[in-house]
């Protein structure tokens, strides 16, 4: 009995991401899996020079970069069926014709979530222990730190407020189980039965805010969570207590954030801000109490083989006949990052 055909698949992203997504073994798994061109990567589906491979694929591998799916995308690829998307969130590149039309999307934004809940964890113990504050004392003093300055450091006992159950919040909740913390949870899609399941106690927003000694935003950038933390909730943070932000820098008023910080009242990690970079006279690239990076928490270098295999692994099911792992609904938009 003859095999079924492979189906067809383009490429659509920014090329620059295509080796370290798919290294050689993982591509010729795929070159197994779909016909596909791996020297062509789509930039513009109105590209002349693409159209004989749009009008037949079945499959779009998109990825950072990636032009939005809208009815250019239509025009050119008629017979697509899938979009599997090699990166996190697809909520700004998807449209919503796209589910009108039946095509069936799949995102890797699980595989994305694995290293910004390692790098939210490192910032939990580093900061719990004081990390930053000892190294910038050791700077200024060379000197050993006393006992009476060691007396609030550490770990055990020490409480973590987790702002959104999403899935780097899940994963984060998984990775605090092995430590000493007392973690609370805000979110208004979980019960108190979930919460307990995932490792924490579901409180409301203003309780986390006032009983955690370090909080960190794992919140979808929707409208509801617009400068979710505004001056007023950032208030309510305990003196000398930590904001972490891998999520989004619009979940917080930057304005009212940089005045805690300036004051001393707060420290911060924040991987993310609003704007994108901060201006270069921002007060938060030198305050010793701000640990600034540059949005790399996310998947970067070798982490983004870990979502070119997510990708090859829903295409060989998607050739199988079998139902995706990773499927994303349209109902879900409205609540996810």
């Amino acid at each position: 009995m003859p095999s079924a055909p492979l189906p067809r698949a383009v490429f659509a992203m920014d090329p620059v991401h295509l080796p370290l997504l798919f290294p050689e073994p993982l591509m010729a798994r795929l070159r197994r899996t779909a016909e596909i061109d791996s020297a062509l990567v789509v930039r513009d589906f109105s590209d002349g020079s693409a159209a004989a491979q749009l009008a037949d694929a079945e499959v779009l591998i998109t990825g950072w970069g990636c032009p939005r799916l809208d009815d250019r995308l239509f025009a050119s690829a008629p017979r697509l069926r899938a979009v599997l998307h090699a990166a996190g969130s697809v909520r700004s590149l998807v449209d919503d014709a796209l589910w009108e039309r039946g095509v069936t999307v799949s995102s890797a934004v699980t595989g994305n979530a694995v290293p910004v809940a390692e790098y939210t964890l490192a910032m939990i113990l580093l900061t719990g222990k004081h990390v930053f504050t000892h190294r910038e004392r050791f700077r200024r003093t060379h000197a050993l730190p006393t006992s009476a300055e060691t007396a609030a450091t550490g770990n055990v006992g020490r409480r973590v407020g987790v702002i959104g159950a999403s899935r780097v919040g899940r994963r984060l909740l998984e990775l605090l189980r092995a430590h000493d913390f007392d973690v609370l949870l805000h979110d208004p899609y979980v019960d108190a039965a979930e919460a307990a399941e995932l490792g924490a106690r579901l409180v409301p927003l203003d309780d986390l805010l006032q009983r955690s000694d370090i909080v960190s935003l794992h919140a979808p950038d929707i409208p509801e969570t617009h400068h979710l933390l505004d001056h007023a909730r950032l208030a309510l943070i305990r003196d000398g207590g930590v904001l972490i932000n891998t999520a989004r820098g619009a979940l917080v008023d930057h304005a009212a954030l940089t005045d805690e910080l300036v004051s001393g009242r707060l420290h911060a990690v924040l991987d993310v801000t609003e704007p994108e970079p901060l201006p270069a006279d921002s007060p938060l690239y030198r305050l010793p109490n701000v640990f600034l990076t540059p949005h790399i928490a996310g998947s970067l270098g070798n982490e983004l083989e870990r979502l070119g295999r997510i990708v090859v692994e829903e295409l060989e099911r998607l050739a199988a006949g079998l139902p995706l792992v990773h499927e994303v609904r349209h109902t879900d938009l409205a609540r996810v990052a």
